[in-house]
């Protein structure tokens, strides 16, 4: 079934539902047609946002809408990278810097797949330039005040990639498995649902529906070469430091990394999935200070997993984190899975003095264990080591 959506508030059946976004959406698609809209990606995506994203891509193509599809930050999980090698999906690293010297006037609009203007670094520019929002499509919780052209948020459902096979299956683009781009961009999104469901072992019905509908469109073999990409030795690296500096409290395992090149962020959620197999643990959070070199940032990133069904990621996180001067929360998640991004301002930089970098990440290590383990262990003082 095809759960409620945050809409207009008003409540209605699954059928009702899906008719009237179908309907919004095309109509929306229509206003638009001939004109070219930038995509706009989380900085680090994942398959769920890229398949999702070109799969909006095709279906704006029926209505003679360029779209160009970006993101700020990097590719570095090894089946990101793997799935856009192998299919040649449409997607380009578009840095904040290099967003600020380009004439995005060229744009008549912007439009955000599985995010929400959060978790990427170009939305307050696109925004500040004057291109209006027109399109939000996300399964994650409600995170700013939005007001899009067209909103379709559901947090009760599992991916993005099932919302635009929905799309699909309404007819918004007739699927060809003669025309090598619909077999990719199936491929795409299977492995995209495949991986925000856990394997399928999260699925819900409207999520078997939507990967029955794309299998017969999808390349088994393409979908099996992207899974099968190896790990880099720089992860496995972050993941023995995982394991190595992890705490296990009342079945949460939380774990410092330290420093962390821009390009291995994605090692941080893989390190957090790996904890998360170990025996009496049933939830793993894993963080890092992420350095960029090209801006001279520094962030402080991280990634929570669970297997606890009562546990809801998004409030967890945002308990644990709160909000920015300007109320935006520094995390928040979706089902079993989470993140959040701590700028770390004026104190980024200076790492060539080793004894500051150990002092900083020392406190910042120590911060974020308190903000979690007032949650995970609230009457306990002392913090248990493996």
């Amino acid at each position: 079934m095809i759960p409620p959506a945050v809409s207009n508030g008003l409540a209605k059946t699954p059928a009702q539902f899906l008719e009237k976004k179908v309907e919004a959406f095309r109509q929306t698609l229509e206003r638009h047609r001939g004109q070219r809209q930038l995509v706009i990606l989380q900085d680090f995506p994942d398959p769920d946002a890229l398949s999702g994203a070109w799969a909006y891509q095709l279906i704006a193509q029926q209505y003679d809408i360029h779209c160009d599809i970006v993101y700020a930050g990097a590719l570095s999980h090894q089946e990101n990278i793997a799935l856009v090698k192998l299919t040649g999906l449409p997607v380009q690293r578009f840095p904040v810097e290099t967003a600020k010297n380009k004439n995005l006037s060229i744009y008549d609009g912007c439009v955000l797949i599985d995010n929400q203007g959060t978790t990427s670094g170009l939305t307050q520019l696109v925004l500040s330039a004057g291109i209006p929002m027109t399109v939000v499509i996300d399964h994650h919780s409600l995170q700013a005040d939005l007001k899009p052209e067209f909103l379709d948020i559901r947090p009760s459902t599992r991916a993005t990639a099932t919302i635009l096979t929905h799309y699909l299956q309404a007819g918004l683009l007739k699927l060809d498995s003669s025309i090598a781009d619909h077999v990719k961009c199936a491929t795409a999104l299977m492995h995209g649902l495949r991986s925000d469901t856990g394997g399928m072992r999260l699925a819900q019905e409207e999520d078997f529906l939507a990967a029955a509908y794309l299998s017969r469109f999808y390349d088994a073999q393409l979908l099996s070469a992207v899974l099968q990409a190896s790990r880099s030795k720089r992860v496995m690296d972050v993941i023995e430091r995982s394991l190595h500096n992890r705490i296990v409290q009342n079945n949460f395992s939380i774990a410092g990394v330290g420093y962390l090149r821009y390009d291995d962020r994605d090692a941080i959620p893989q390190a957090a999935d790996f904890l998360l197999t170990e025996e009496n643990v049933h939830t793993a959070v894993v963080y890092g200070i992420v350095h960029d070199e090209d801006e001279e940032l520094e962030v402080v990133t991280g990634s929570l997993r669970t297997d606890k069904i009562t546990l809801d990621p998004d409030e967890f996180i945002k308990e644990a984190f709160g909000q920015d001067a300007h109320g935006r929360f520094f995390g928040g998640g979706r089902s079993q899975a989470g993140g959040f991004e701590i700028p770390m301002g004026f104190l980024s930089g200076c790492n060539e003095n080793k004894d500051y970098a150990r002092m900083k990440w020392e406190v910042f290590d120590a911060q974020i264990k308190q903000k979690l383990l007032r949650l995970v262990s609230p009457k306990d003082d002392l913090i248990q080591t493996e």
